[in-house]
């Protein structure tokens, strides 16, 4: 993860998922090549400076649902929803 305030109960996360949390190094956006990948794909439809006062809940979730579906190289190809209901029937 970066720095970002959204991950301010990082420990109570890291206590729920019985898993450590690594924080990348200020300033190392490569440290984070997943999370650099994704922000890609969303500047392809909400380019920097968006208002996304003007942008609807239905359009958003459509771009949520397509990058939710979308496959990818780092989880064998299977989509982030694949993976969750993999992981959720898994339990």
């Amino acid at each position: 993860y970066d720095c970002g305030s959204e991950m301010a109960q990082h420990e109570l996360l890291s206590k729920y998922l019985k898993m450590p949390i690594y924080f990348a190094d200020p300033g190392c956006p490569w440290q984070r090549g997943s999370n650099e990948n994704t922000n890609g794909l969303v500047r392809d439809f909400y380019p920097k400076k968006t208002d996304f006062d003007c942008v609807s809940e239905a359009e958003i979730k459509r771009v949520e649902s397509w990058l939710n579906e979308r496959p990818r190289k780092v989880l064998g190809f299977k989509s982030p929803q694949e993976t969750l209901q993999k992981l959720e029937t898994s339990k």
